[in-house]
């Protein structure tokens, strides 16, 4: 018992000083200096050791295709180059402001698994400025990526220099001509075959379109700034922006094109995909 009561208190005295360390404000949170090294090596470790875990079950395609990692190859310079630069390329100027800075890839195409790579892609990585593609990019693109990375170690920077030139002059494929009949027809097929509305899913959708930066949303975390309205029982509500009836198919068509209905409104376009509305869809309407 004595033990016991010994270990409780400790407990207690570690969390009031980890507490007071933490209102104290003198921790320097400024991105202009480096972190400590024990503060460095638990965010590195804390993040290998879950990339890890996490990526363990991963089954990875077939990654060889010379065409695969071309595609990827430009992928990669539309939306990674920027952060961690590419072979004689160096990150843009903002990223080099990052704490911590992002990894040159060339090393971690060799270290990582393949598997590892692609959920990094996929689900991104908290307290870093690692973004989550899995909204934003196909799977196919993010594998090709992973393919890319894995061949970057050994790309010299004239080679890459002579693979972007010649994927720029390749013929492009041209989308092929397809009548109204036949769209229409394909469209009511995807519509028969899209998964079920999934509310839960829609709360996660919330998140990764940034909706917590503008509203207070019941069940999201996030930096519940007041720049838009409170979405709590969003369900009960009449109107959707005091201009539509607040309808699932409403609210789906809000939240994909919101400048249609409110020209000079604050509500961006998001580029919201069509399931990914009627998740969070169906999420807002559970709010009541």
């Amino acid at each position: 018992m004595r033990i016991l009561l010994v270990v409780i208190v400790t407990m207690i005295v570690v969390a009031a000083g980890a507490a007071g360390f933490v209102y104290s404000g003198v921790y320097d949170i400024a991105a202009t200096d480096q972190h400590t090294a024990p503060v460095f090596w638990l965010l590195k470790t804390t993040m290998r050791r879950a990339v890890q875990h996490q990526a363990r079950s991963i089954e990875v395609p077939p990654l060889d295709d010379p065409a695969l990692i071309a595609q990827g190859r430009a992928r990669f310079v539309a939306n990674c180059s920027r952060c961690h630069g590419a072979p004689g390329v160096a990150p843009e100027p903002f990223a080099l402001g990052f704490r911590p800075a992002p990894a040159n890839l060339a090393n971690t195409g060799i270290e990582w698994k393949p598997e590892q790579l692609y959920w990094t892609i996929k689900h991104g990585m908290k307290l870093t400025a690692m973004p989550a593609w899995e909204y934003r990019l196909p799977d196919h693109e993010m594998w090709a990526i992973v393919a890319y990375v894995r061949r970057l170690p050994y790309e010299s920077p004239r080679a890459f220099r002579e693979a972007l030139r010649a994927s720029a002059g390749a013929p492009q494929p041209s989308p092929d001509r397809v009548d109204p009949a036949s769209a229409a027809d394909e469209g009511a097929k995807r519509l028969t075959q899209a998964p079920a509305v999934d509310a839960k899913r829609g709360r996660h959708v919330l998140l990764q379109y940034g909706c917590v930066t503008c509203h207070e949303i019941p069940g999201v975390i996030g930096a519940a700034i007041p720049v838009g309205p409170p979405l709590d029982r969003m369900g009960s509500r009449r109107f959707i922006a005091g201009v539509l009836e607040n309808t699932p198919d409403n609210m789906v068509q809000w939240l994909r094109t919101p400048q249609e209905f409110v020209p000079d409104g604050a509500m961006p376009n998001l580029g919201v995909a069509e399931r990914d509305a009627r998740d969070m869809a169906a999420y807002l309407e559970s709010l009541r």
